[in-house]
C-alpha cells in the first residue's frame, strides 16, 4: 500500500534516471553478476549496462537511442545477450521472489498458483505470432503464472493463436525446476481441460464467473494476476514485443502499458491541403526505428 512514509522510501527523484537502480538494490543483484576476468581490458561498469537495460524497457526506445552518457548500444545488448542465454534475469527473479515472500514471513517457495494470458500487438520485426481471435489481437500471447500475492513466478511468451489450454502445460512444467513444491493452481474457465489438469501433478482448481454476474466483478485469487499486468504494463517496452519476444521474460518486476482502445482502421490523417487514410504506406512512411 502506498503510504507517505513507502512513497519516501521509493522515490526515485534524486537519480540521473527513474530506471537507474537504487544503491541498496544493486547491493542485491550484485553478487549474482558475472566474475570479472583476472586478465584484459577493463570491464564495462555491470551496473551502468543494467541501467541502460532497464532505460530501454521502461522508456520502449530502441537500443540505438540510448542517451550518450550510458554505455554503448553494441555493449549493453552483447550483456544483454548473454545474460539472457545462460538465464540470468530468471536467476534473479527467482530469488528476490523468495526473499520478498520471506521478508513478509511466508515459505519462500509458494504452494499455491495463478494462472492467466495476455495478448498484445507485435510489430513488423519478425518472431512468432499469431492471431487471437477472441481478443482480435495479431500478435504474441504471455503466459504468466505469479503466486498468490501477483509476484512473477514464470513468463513465457507464445504465439497469440496458441489456446490457453494448449500453452498452460508449458507454463506448468517450467515451473517443476524452479518451484517445486507448487499443488495448487487457480485459473479461469480457459484452462479447463484434460491437457492442463494432467500435464503434471499440479491440480487445476477452475475459478468460475458467478451466473448471476452482469459487468466487471472482481473474482476471488485471480484479480493478483491482473494486477501483476497492470504492474508489467508500466513498461513501454513490453506494450509491443519487438523480434525478440525474451526481452521482458526474465524481468517481470518493471513494465509497459497497453492500450484498450485501438486506432480504428480507417482513421484519417489530414495533411496540409489533402486527407489520407491509413494503409500499408502510410504505416511504412510512420515506422520508426526499432
Amino acid at each position: 500500500m502506498w503510504t507517505p512514509a513507502t512513497r519516501r522510501q521509493h522515490c526515485r527523484d534524486g537519480l540521473r534516471y527513474e530506471t537507474d537502480v537504487t544503491d541498496a538494490e544493486w547491493a542485491l543483484i550484485e553478487p549474482l553478476m558475472p566474475v570479472s576476468r583476472a586478465r584484459g581490458r577493463p570491464r564495462t561498469d555491470l551496473r551502468e549496462v543494467l541501467n541502460a537495460i532497464f532505460y530501454v524497457l521502461r522508456g520502449g526506445v530502441s537500443w540505438r537511442l540510448l542517451p550518450s552518457d550510458l554505455p554503448p548500444r553494441s555493449t549493453v545488448f552483447g550483456w544483454f545477450s548473454q545474460w539472457r542465454d545462460i538465464g540470468l534475469f530468471e536467476t534473479i527473479n527467482h530469488l528476490l521472489v523468495m526473499a520478498d515472500r520471506e521478508r513478509i514471513g511466508r515459505e519462500a517457495s509458494p504452494s499455491a498458483v495463478v494462472l492467466d494470458s495476455q495478448s498484445v500487438k507485435t510489430t513488423e520485426s519478425g518472431g512468432p505470432r499469431g492471431y487471437d481471435a477472441g481478443k482480435r489481437v495479431k500478435g504474441r500471447k504471455r503466459q504468466v503464472m505469479v503466486d498468490t500475492d501477483g509476484r512473477g513466478l514464470v513468463l513465457e511468451p507464445q504465439p497469440a493463436d496458441v489456446q490457453d489450454r494448449d500453452g498452460a502445460p508449458i507454463v506448468l512444467r517450467l515451473s517443476r525446476r524452479s518451484f517445486p513444491f507448487v499443488t495448487k493452481a487457480f485459473a479461469d474457465q480457459g484452462y479447463a481441460g484434460e491437457r492442463p489438469a494432467t500435464a503434471t501433478s499440479v491440480t487445476v482448481e477452475i475459478v468460475k464467473k458467478p451466473p448471476d454476474q452482469v459487468g466487471f466483478a472482481v473474482h476471488p485469487r485471480r484479480w493478483v494476476v491482473e494486477r501483476f499486468f497492470a504492474w508489467i504494463s508500466r513498461n513501454r517496452r513490453l506494450e509491443r514485443p519487438r523480434s525478440d519476444p525474451r526481452l521482458g521474460q526474465g524481468i517481470p518486476l518493471r513494465r509497459l502499458r497497453h492500450d484498450s482502445h485501438p486506432t480504428p482502421r480507417k482513421a484519417r490523417m489530414r495533411l496540409p491541403g489533402r486527407t489520407l487514410r491509413s494503409g500499408p504506406g502510410l504505416r511504412g512512411l510512420c515506422r520508426t526505428d526499432r
